[in-house]
């Protein structure tokens, strides 16, 4: 037997052991149960949405998917915790708009966001709602904006970490209003709803689903929705941009990801079974009552929008001088 055929058959040979390999995977993934990171404190809305897909998603696949809260750094040490895990589809992220858009703008990062994670799915976003402790004399966004310049640097706002979402849209508002505004950092939405709700600050930038119960209660004002379009879930509260404050939106998207080199027949199955998931209509019924919208991305698009909004909001940053500080 020739050498040319020789090297034909072991080509077979390698080929077919790949072939068995990941049809080993395709047949016995999972075997035990994931975990699942979130680079936040437990409580605050990023945790409770990833509780309730845990939940779900551990039914879909057979195996429980257990949080495993990473606070920290804006989400940066959860993110090199996962990036650095074993590539075998146990070990996932629920990442969001901060983690895996705006921490390269913000940090010096020992992960790069796009070629370190392999993205699972897109699974919704959020918009965020400026909302204002009762007892500020102030009945819209104008009015606040107006009060900050009669008394610049005596007003402090809220956020639920430096170079969260919520920051950075905060700072970025500000900057477009042409006011200073002293920047308070929060480990969670909790802890900042302490401190407003006691007067200690006067303004805080929330996601819906945590905001929700404050305004309701009527605890806070909200006094405007940081999305393209108006909530639903405030729908008469304006937009940023219909106050004429500034020209600005922001929703925050949150995403799975996987560590690079994940096998591609244990990501097919991760994205087949999220996919059921979030089709399912009680839990595309949830994430609207939590003022959020179900969101369904090819792995294309994923990256896609990974890339675009870290180009966005590194200028943006660039241009305000934000800093995770």
């Amino acid at each position: 037997m020739n050498r040319t055929v020789l090297s034909s058959l072991k080509g077979l040979l390698v080929a077919s052991a790949a072939l068995a390999i990941c049809a080993a995977h395709a047949q016995t993934y999972p075997t035990k149960p994931l975990s699942l990171v979130v680079g936040f404190a437990p409580g605050g809305s990023a945790d409770s949405l990833a509780r309730l897909l845990a939940q779900k998603l551990g039914s879909s696949l057979g195996q429980p998917v257990i949080v495993d809260n990473k606070a920290g750094a804006n989400g940066a040490i959860a993110s090199e915790y996962v990036m650095r895990a074993a590539p075998d589809g146990y070990t996932l992220m629920l990442g969001y708009i901060a983690t895996h858009a705006m921490n390269p703008a913000l940090q010096k990062l020992r992960y790069d966001p796009v070629k370190d994670f392999e993205p699972v799915g897109m699974v919704g976003s959020s918009a965020t709602v400026m909302v204002l402790n009762p007892d500020v004399r102030a009945g819209n966004a104008k009015e606040v904006v107006a009060m900050l310049k009669a008394a610049p640097d005596k007003t402090s706002y809220a956020s639920a970490g430096n170079g969260s979402g919520q920051h950075v849209l905060a700072a970025a508002l500000w900057h477009l209003a042409g006011v200073n505004v002293v920047h308070v950092p929060y480990r969670g939405a909790q802890a900042a709803y302490q401190d407003l709700l006691g007067g200690r600050v006067d303004v805080f930038f929330d996601l819906s689903s945590t905001a929700r119960v404050q305004v309701d209660a009527g605890n806070v004002k909200a006094l405007a929705v940081s999305g393209a379009e108006r909530n639903p879930m405030h729908p008469d509260v304006p937009t940023i941009n219909e106050t004429g404050v500034a020209q600005l939106d922001l929703e925050s998207w949150f995403g799975y990801f996987a560590p690079a080199k994940t096998p591609p027949d244990i990501l097919e199955r991760l994205r087949t079974d999220l996919a059921r998931v979030m089709a399912m209509p009680d839990l595309q019924e949830t994430f609207r009552k939590a003022g959020g919208k179900p969101m369904s991305l090819s792995m294309a698009d994923t990256h896609a929008l990974v890339k675009r909004d870290v180009e966005r909001w590194s200028k943006l940053v660039r241009t305000i001088g934000i800093k995770a500080e």
